[in-house]
């Protein structure tokens, strides 16, 4: 009832394309950030070390997860080297938008070392 009585499924849909509108801006000024997609609120951000070969920066993104940890955001890696990003559906915009900038903060952060 409360999924229903709030809305859930749309906030998760358009959040959810909000996320991935955000996540390809990044793609556009990450050269780590291979690949990104997602449905709804499950977001995924696959890390390269090389866009031509694909080779996955497993590393990379042990390093980006325990920085964006640090600074209080937490996901998993999926095959170790995809951020996966699966926040609550009751997460808001602006939340969403602070913890975006905090992994694009890792990530540049690893880039930069």
């Amino acid at each position: 009832n409360y999924i229903e009585d709030h809305n859930l499924v749309a906030h998760a849909r358009d959040l959810g394309q909000h996320g991935l509108e955000c996540l390809k801006s990044m793609q556009a000024q990450h050269s780590l950030i291979g690949d990104v997609r997602g449905m709804g609120l499950f977001l995924g951000i696959e890390l390269v070390k090389n866009s031509q070969t694909r080779e996955r920066a497993s590393e990379e993104a042990e390093k980006v997860m325990y920085a964006a940890l640090s600074k209080g955001v937490s996901f998993k890696l999926t095959m170790g080297n995809i951020i996966t990003l699966t926040p609550p559906l009751t997460i808001t915009r602006e939340e969403m938008d602070r913890a975006l900038d905090i992994v694009e903060e890792c990530i540049t952060e690893v880039e930069d070392s």
